[in-house]
């Protein structure tokens, strides 16, 4: 529900983050947490679905599955990457981003119109929220791929009776990779987006 979404993502990052250490933060908040991108990523597929997001799923698809992949496959998964900093960095860029997102449509929805300041917000942060939110993935991969050679989690070793083996660290790797080739294809199109975007409200 957006309702819940909004009021989730306003509250836990910016008031909780003054009042506990952030090696503690995701630890405390980790199922409110883990929920809420859960159900966020089946919120945007069920938009995508419908038609309501405009965007192609080829930018959009990414960046909602690699939220649920960094929560589950990452933080979930391997605790001891709850404690570095990186959460903290990667917590307040998503939810800043997502803040504007749910405040510009809960505006346009109730009034029909949003206010140009939060329209060029709703088109902006990302400039500063996108690369450190990718950063920020991409170093808590690094992080916890230590312990996922010492766990031996999701791993699959031979012998056995598929005949093949599996190395999470490998596909960890590949997704970090990944991440170089697609930040700048994802970056341009949000910037040529935007730039249309602001231009169309300025014209009206």
């Amino acid at each position: 529900d957006g309702v819940v979404s909004f009021h989730l993502l306003l509250w836990l990052p910016f008031i909780q983050i003054t009042s506990i250490h952030y090696k503690a933060l995701m630890a405390t908040y980790e199922l409110a947490w883990c929920d809420h991108q859960t159900l966020l990523f089946i919120e945007m597929n069920v938009q995508l679905l419908k038609g309501f997001v405009r965007s192609p799923i080829s930018t959009t698809l990414p960046q909602i599955t690699g939220r649920l992949y960094i929560t589950w496959g990452i933080l979930w998964s391997f605790q001891e990457a709850q404690s570095h900093v990186l959460v903290t960095s990667l917590i307040i860029s998503w939810s800043i981003t997502e803040v504007i997102r749910y405040f510009f449509f809960a505006m346009k929805e109730t009034f029909g119109f949003a206010p140009y300041w939060l329209l060029w917000l709703r088109y902006s942060t990302f400039l500063v929220f996108y690369p450190t939110g990718m950063l920020s993935e991409a170093g808590l991969i690094l992080v916890a791929m230590p312990f996922m050679k010492t766990s031996r989690k999701y791993y699959l070793m031979m012998p056995n009776k598929w005949n093949f083996s599996i190395d999470y660290r490998h596909e960890l790797a590949l997704d970090t990779a990944l991440i170089i080739p697609g930040f700048p294809y994802l970056f341009r199109y949000m910037v040529d987006k935007r730039k249309k975007v602001l231009l169309a409200a300025k014209t009206v």
